[in-house]
C-alpha cells in the first residue's frame, strides 16, 4: 500500500531515529545501510538502491510518494518503543 508524505515529514522520521536504526533495518530486510538512507532522501545509488520512493517538488520540501511503507512502518515502530520508554 503507498503512502503519501511531505519529504520534510520523512526527514524529520529519518532525524528522530535513535542511532544505529538504519543498521538495524537494512539488516533485517537484508538490504543495504545506504538503501535504507536512500529511502530518507539519500541519493547514492551506487552503493543503495531505490526502495519505491518519488519526490515530487512542493510546499514544505515536495510530497513523497511511498510505493513500499515497509521501511517508514518499521521507523515508526522504532520510534514509538523509543517513546514508549
Amino acid at each position: 500500500m503507498s503512502k503519501i508524505i511531505s519529504f520534510n515529514e520523512l526527514r524529520r522520521i529519518k532525524d528522530s531515529l535513535p542511532d544505529g536504526s538504519m543498521h538495524k533495518i537494512a539488516d533485517q530486510l537484508n538490504v543495504t545501510v545506504q538503501t535504507v538512507r536512500n529511502y530518507f532522501g539519500g541519493s547514492n545509488y551506487e552503493f543503495g538502491k531505490n526502495q519505491g520512493v518519488h519526490i515530487e517538488p512542493g510546499p514544505d520540501g515536495g510530497i513523497v510518494v511511498l510505493d513500499d511503507t515497509t521501511i517508514y512502518d518499521m521507523a515508526i515502530q522504532i520510534l514509538e518503543e523509543q517513546n514508549s520508554k
